[in-house]
């Protein structure tokens, strides 16, 4: 069903809600507008790109999404992956597999798939989360030295050699803007509230965003010191004052093949970004009056309708952002409304603005993008991998690697089959068969060669059908009473090997007493054919009865 959670916000809405709402959109309009520019920029793409993408993805995604305080923009993760397919195959190959991607997203929140991204492991998600920071860190050391690089390659290795081949050309004046520039971004985060706390008098200077004072202050550094570094205007020209006219780019089915990797490397990670942004951002609101939950399915509907709208415009490709959500919250947003203001406030920006933006040093962009991408990984995960299963270190690290030194669609795909051999190989470990001997029965004692009882626990499924096949083969010479009282699911490949179990035991004329079958596997034994091929004696509600019925007593 498709239902925006902003109709929902809007019964009961009053006029203090909106006012708060107004000013967390702004604050956030205003904490986007560097991250935009600076993430089309690191993408390969123009910087009125990611204004264009944070103005009518950001607004789709308020408008039509399933949470109430999410915001939707270009998103640092997406980087590596926009780089890598501009530089194979152009902008407007960019343009239809973002498109493609969000027909994907709508198709899988109109499938109600929203749930199944909660099943990817926290070792994959980890993995190339860190994996993207490093990339994005490593690609922006190229404005950071200021060095004269026409085209940087979007692989790691190509990057090296790149920075290495080029290190010569480095400006110093831009790699100190650079470094003053994330110095203070690493006060203000880390330093300054602490310092706020102690001295009240400078609690306001916290309130703004340390991406704003650093893009501001690097500008009036540079005109006033005259400092001989690249901005935007030397390097894109002057950003537009007006939102682009719809833009159709070449398409052909033949195209659509090649760009279904990419696209489905797009969809995923962007189902990934914003549901685990939209649960963050329930966590927050919990204690709050509007803490209900987000719609992961209506919210996918969304960021689909958000990704197939905006690249015909002249966006990128768009998610839920961490940053700009949680600065939402912490500054009062409580509905859709505040998603929707903080859109309009960068089209405000934007139309009367736009000149001045061409000023703004690429070394500060440069500087915030390595803050965000350090931000973004979870460096400590890294430090406490000694306290998990090897199988969670190796699934973590390949991922790690392989977004690092291959490619984002890889790692996941090899870390997703690594995390499924595991699950497997757990869970096997953890079904068992039990022999029942006459310790536990002694009306067993003496009858061990012509009667067996065995009980299964856990998991009858396919990587455990070597349970039922141990039994049979070797059958007593009179009957074999099997207890799945304590079994909890079978599979079809669990099933078959009980039908098996039963061929075998009628070839042989060994009585088959099956005892406990309850729930789904009971309902699995009725579909599979397994009650209509045994007859109701040979049927027991427990082990101490299908014994008896296998001793004649």
């Amino acid at each position: 069903m498709f239902k925006p959670k902003l109709l929902d916000a809007l019964q009961g809405y009053t006029r203090q809600r909106f006012y708060q709402d107004v000013g967390a959109g702004i604050t956030v309009g205003v904490v986007a507008l560097p991250l935009a520019m600076a993430f089309a920029i690191a993408s390969g793409l123009k910087p009125e790109a990611g204004l264009f993408t944070a103005i009518i993805a950001g607004f789709l995604i308020s408008a039509l999404g399933g949470s109430r305080v999410q915001i939707g923009g270009p998103a640092g993760a997406f980087i590596v992956i926009v780089y890598g397919i501009l530089e194979r195959y152009g902008l407007a190959n960019l343009m239809i597999a973002t498109a493609m991607s969000g027909v994907m997203l709508l198709a899988m929140g109109l499938l109600r798939l929203g749930s199944l991204i909660r099943f990817i492991p926290v070792a994959v998600v980890i993995g190339f989360t860190n994996g993207i920071a490093v990339l994005i860190m490593v690609s922006q050391l190229k404005d950071f030295l200021g060095l004269q690089v026409k085209a940087m390659p979007a692989d790691f290795f190509g990057i090296l050699h790149t920075l290495s081949a080029n290190i010569g050309t480095f400006n110093g004046e831009a790699l100190g803007l650079a470094v003053v520039c994330l110095a203070v971004l690493a006060f203000w985060q880390l330093a300054l509230p602490r310092l706020a706390n102690a001295m009240p008098s400078t609690k306001n200077f916290s309130t703004i965003p340390g991406s704003i004072v650093v893009l501001v202050g690097a500008t009036m550094a540079s005109k006033m010191m005259g400092l001989d570094v690249e901005t935007i205007a030397s390097r894109f020209g002057s950003i537009p004052n007006s939102l682009p006219a719809f833009a159709w780019p070449d398409f052909s089915w033949e195209t659509a093949k090649f760009l279904l990797i990419p696209a489905t490397t797009l969809a995923l990670l962007g189902s990934i970004e914003s549901l685990l942004c939209a649960r963050i951002a329930d966590q927050m609101m919990a204690d709050g009056p509007y803490g209900d939950r987000h719609d992961a399915n209506q919210e996918l509907m969304a960021q689909g309708i958000a990704n197939l709208v905006t690249p015909f415009f002249g966006g990128m490709p768009a998610t839920g952002t961490i940053a700009r959500t949680v600065t939402n919250v912490k500054n009062g947003g409580n509905s859709p409304v505040a998603g929707i203001v903080h859109a309009f406030t960068l089209l405000v920006v934007m139309l009367v603005a736009a000149p001045l933006a061409g000023d703004v040093p690429l070394a500060a962009l440069s500087a915030i993008l390595m803050f965000v991408a350090w931000n973004m990984g979870e460096w400590h995960e890294f430090v406490h991998l000694r306290q998990f299963r090897m199988t969670y270190r190796v699934t973590l690290l390949l991922v790690f690697l392989l977004t690092v030194i291959v490619d984002l669609t890889v790692a996941v795909e090899v870390g997703l089959i690594a995390a499924c051999l595991t699950f497997i190989y757990r869970i096997s470990s953890l079904t068992r068969a039990e022999h029942v001997l006459a310790d536990s029965h002694p009306e067993l004692t003496g009858q061990e060669a012509h009667v067996q009882a065995h009980r299964l626990y856990g998991a009858l499924f396919f990587g455990a059908v070597k349970l039922v096949e141990a039994m049979e083969e070797n059958l007593p010479s009179k009957a074999v009473v099997v207890d799945l009282k304590n079994l909890i699911y079978i599979d079809t490949s669990g099933a078959d090997a009980l039908m098996s179990l039963v061929r075998s035991c009628r070839k042989k004329k060994v009585r088959l007493i099956v005892c406990g079958l309850a729930h789904q596997p009971l309902e699995m034994a009725q579909r599979c054919g397994l009650l209509q091929a045994l007859p109701d004696t040979d049927l027991a509600s427990d082990l101490n009865q299908g014994l008896a019925l296998a001793l004649g007593r």
